[in-house]
């Protein structure tokens, strides 16, 4: 390579493989490592800021975030004992809460999760992956972590009813030729189908329980995006209302959880699971819920979701952070006022070695009332 080429290189003055990284991995893992950094980092620049107009981050923040990035996965490596590119929403939700007790000033623990967001942003773009929705955000103004924004008390009841309305039509059999004619290229579009192959049950699935069922559990559950994907048909116990979460399939995995549910949210996810049934797409999984294309739901699909139900609900979101973390952080925020702490942690499934000392888990009776207070 000329010197002429050098100068030109995208990634010139960037560290690509820092000496702390070269010193932990062998050469094959270091190769690998570079081609990973190279194609994210040329992203950044290129595309980073919006993809679809192609505007990219400056060159002095992608160096800066870059470096951060770098810290990001050598502390991931220290934790799984080696080397792996394979980075996950967990591995970053688990190091905000290591930056957490960290004595370090907010606006650089703040920076090191802008950094990690943007890595996960270009795995969603170019890796077809989730982009990351952090549980937490660093304050600037004073040393205390705060949540992302959350539903009010009002807006969860909006949200829930939202939900009962959410993209429904007119009873199939309450319509005269005409009108179902007209429905029938309403449902093709929306379905993406031929308007010749919508059918009765096509009318049946629209206003089903799936997103009712979806929204009331996670209104009750705070359920993060990654416990709606790995959701399945054997945590759910309608006779006690309750979900139980095993340990190996916690977000956390850390303890099995009991979580409690109000009844009408039992109710609800107990007609889903019999409507369920009847869809083909459930026939060779146990996942609970599934997109129209069959596909786990992730942080994208769920954000969507959200924003329609908002509209839907007359709730304005423009100047607010509102993803499906909003609806786990209403739900420990009420939860937290109506019972105790103690109670919201073990409601949502947040538990640190340190609150595992300080605080016994509520009974999940006590915790089902709270719900019903809450709405």
């Amino acid at each position: 390579m000329t010197n002429s080429e050098k100068a030109t290189t995208p990634l010139e003055g960037i560290t690509v493989v820092t000496e702390p990284a070269a010193d932990r991995l062998n050469e094959r893992q270091q190769i690998d490592y570079r081609n990973q950094r190279e194609q994210c980092l040329e992203w950044l620049l290129v595309f980073g800021k919006d993809p679809e107009k192609a505007d990219g981050y400056a060159r002095t923040t992608v160096k800066t975030r870059a470096h951060r990035m770098d810290q990001f996965y050598r502390w991931v490596w220290n934790r799984e004992g080696g080397y792996t590119s394979n980075v996950t929403h967990e591995h970053a939700d688990a190091y905000l809460m290591w930056l957490a007790r960290q004595d370090k000033s907010n606006a650089h623990k703040d920076n090191c999760r802008k950094a990690v967001q943007m890595l996960f942003k270009w795995r969603a773009h170019e890796q077809g992956l989730d982009e990351w929705e952090p549980e937490l955000s660093f304050s600037t103004g004073h040393k205390t972590t705060t949540p992302r924004d959350y539903l009010t008390r009002e807006e969860r009841g909006l949200i829930r009813e939202a939900a009962l309305e959410y993209g429904s039509v007119p009873a199939y059999e309450s319509l005269d030729p005409q009108e179902r004619d007209r429905w029938k290229a309403y449902l093709a579009q929306r379905l993406e189908k031929p308007k010749s192959s919508v059918t009765p049950a096509d009318w049946e699935n629209v206003n089903g329980w799936k997103i009712p069922s979806l929204v009331a559990v996670s209104l009750d559950a705070g359920l993060r995006p990654i416990e709606v994907e790995r959701a399945v048909t054997s945590w759910v116990d309608i006779e006690n209302s309750v979900l139980r979460i095993p340990k190996e399939q916690s977000s956390k995995n850390i303890g099995h959880w009991i979580v409690g549910l109000q009844d009408r949210t039992a109710e609800t996810l107990d007609r889903w699971l019999e409507q369920r049934q009847a869809d083909p797409k459930y026939d060779d999984t146990d996942a609970i819920w599934l997109t129209r294309r069959g596909n786990t739901y992730g942080s994208s699909a769920l954000r969507k979701v959200l924003r329609r139900l908002c509209d839907e609900a007359d709730i304005p979101y423009a100047d607010r952070q509102m993803s499906w973390y909003s609806i786990r952080h209403s739900t420990g925020t009420y939860m937290t006022r109506e019972e105790d702490l103690a109670a919201a942690q073990a409601q949502l499934r947040h538990k640190s070695p340190e609150t595992t000392m300080k605080y016994d888990q509520a009974p999940v009776e006590d915790r089902q009332d709270a719900l019903d207070r809450m709405g």
